[in-house]
């Protein structure tokens, strides 16, 4: 098992991608804390890890709450007396031109992919310094290196993780820290989901246009990225054994973006 023994703190983890990486860090060895906005939906995914052995809890956790964070991973520790991995995962969608972009929308989704990212980042690393390392995975997306039509806050966001990510990497490196970014393309999340009519009604097309000749016209294939896609490279970043793989970000896209 390559994650064995390994704690792991996985934002936004009840659903989605965050519940796939969790579900694959398990298989692996790991223990899990899913820390997601819904306190039952995270109970739920917890209890499903729990019914295949592993060892999993679930805790209701806004991630632009500054006490909440610290407080969930000071109960991760006290749980299982460490904090090897964070998964900086949570993350929400709205889509507006930037004429049309209302400010109050512009600073709450700022908020929770980066001030989120912040705050987990934060209270994980006093831990991991302590006990001599961790790893640092940050859900960015092509975005974090492409922009698109109406995502104004997000793609900001996204490339904001890749600055912080480096830092980290940098800051962290002398105390075992290793910390990238994974950067996938459209994975039928429910994120996206709810996309795909809100871009039709903007765009003026059907959504299956939208999908087709928006969301999948740069892909090799037509095909949209999965969530094991995703969780197989965030345990590649999990498990890398040297220093060599740190403060990078990997695109998985079905050819999208290539660089």
């Amino acid at each position: 098992m390559k994650l064995k023994d390994k704690v792991a703190y996985i934002t936004g983890a009840a659903s989605g991608i965050g519940k796939e990486i969790a579900i694959v860090f398990a298989r692996e060895g790991a223990r899990i804390v899913i820390a997601d906005l819904n306190q039952a939906a995270a109970e739920a995914t917890a209890a499903e890890l729990k019914s295949s052995g592993a060892q999993a809890v679930g805790m209701a956790v806004d991630v632009t709450d500054e006490q909440q964070v610290e407080a969930s991973v000071e109960a991760t520790v006290k749980t299982f007396g460490r904090v090897d991995i964070l998964v900086s995962n949570a993350g929400i969608q709205i889509v507006h031109p930037i004429v049309e972009f209302g400010f109050s929308d512009w600073k709450k989704l700022l908020a929770i992919h980066l001030d989120g990212a912040f705050l987990t980042t934060r209270a994980c690393l006093k831990h991991m310094y302590a006990q001599g390392g961790g790893r640092v995975i940050y859900m960015g997306s092509v975005h974090s290196k492409e922009a698109s039509l109406l995502k104004a806050p997000y793609v900001t966001a996204k490339h904001g993780l890749i600055g912080l990510c480096k830092t980290v990497a940098k800051e962290g490196g002398p105390h075992g820290i290793r910390a990238n970014v994974i950067c996938p393309g459209f994975v039928r999340t429910p994120l996206v989901e709810k996309q795909i009519p809100e871009q039709a009604r903007t765009l003026g097309m059907t959504e299956t246009e939208v999908v087709k000749n928006v969301m999948l016209k740069e892909t090799v294939d037509g095909e949209f990225t999965t969530t094991d896609d995703v969780a197989t490279v965030a345990l590649l970043f999990a498990s890398f054994p040297s220093n060599a793989l740190t403060g990078q970000s990997l695109v998985v896209s079905h050819g999208w973006f290539m660089q």
